[in-house]
């Protein structure tokens, strides 16, 4: 069994995240691990490449990667390197189906029907979906600007009657320095040519699957020297993060 332990019967089901996203609000880009380590921790997951160079979908193993004008590209260079990952294997998923969804509801009914304030969660829903909104970060050259410069100039695209998948994880409030507090979904079509961060979605019905963690993995990159020299504004942190990572509902 792929990154699990047994606690007597239970089996401890466990998120793996490289990086911090206080790291990113800093501006540290660069690459510090390979797609072929993290894969070694997760088969399904999200996150970016170098120099903030899009938005990355891994499912089953596939990694995918929106770039900022618009194009989808499979990756198979496991040597490419990521800032900011979060993956995981399946263990014990719930399979769901939610109707009339958007993003609210997640936010709101989602939440509080699975009692979801103080855990880690994985959702992955897929479907028809009526409109669905995205934004990709364009990729940065050194000096590196902050993650915050970045999100204010990043493209946007919206798709109608598409079928795809929403990827993604929830994180609780507390959390909400290393990782974006609340949902941080990914939406990838079946085609394989639309992609990127999801602000915004509605749908007639979507079926797919939902798990929770009771435990974090937390990996940092401490052979990196702009990391390990970097300093984050604890005063603006969470500000900058809810404009840089927030979805539009």
């Amino acid at each position: 069994i792929h990154n699990l332990a047994k606690r007597g019967t239970k089996i401890m089901t466990t998120l793996y995240e490289h990086g911090t996203l206080a790291a990113l609000m800093a501006g540290n880009f660069d690459g510090t691990i390979t797609v072929g380590d993290l894969l070694k921790h997760g088969s399904m997951g999200i996150g970016t490449f170098t120099g903030l160079d899009g938005e990355v979908v891994i499912l089953n193993n596939e990694v995918y990667q929106a770039v900022s004008s618009g194009q989808v590209n499979h990756i198979t260079d496991m040597d490419a390197t990521m800032p900011f990952a979060s993956v995981h294997f399946p263990a014990e998923q719930q399979d769901i189906t939610l109707r009339n969804v958007n993003f609210a509801k997640l936010n709101n009914d989602f939440v509080k029907e699975h009692k979801l304030a103080n855990i880690f969660a994985f959702l992955q829903l897929s479907g028809e979906f009526e409109h669905v909104k995205i934004r990709i970060a364009p990729k940065q050259e050194k000096p590196y600007p902050t993650l915050l410069d970045v999100a204010q100039h990043q493209p946007e695209f919206t798709a109608e009657n598409i079928s795809g998948t929403i990827i993604g994880y929830y994180a609780p409030e507390i959390f909400g320095t290393i990782t974006a507090a609340g949902w941080h979904l990914h939406f990838i079509s079946d085609d394989r040519q639309f992609a990127g961060h999801l602000l915004a979605f509605d749908a007639p019905e979507l079926t797919g699957s939902f798990e929770i963690f009771d435990n974090l993995e937390q990996h940092l990159p401490i052979h990196n020297k702009e990391f390990r020299e970097s300093t984050v504004d604890m005063a603006t942190l969470r500000d900058g993060i809810a404009k840089s990572e927030g979805n539009a509902e």
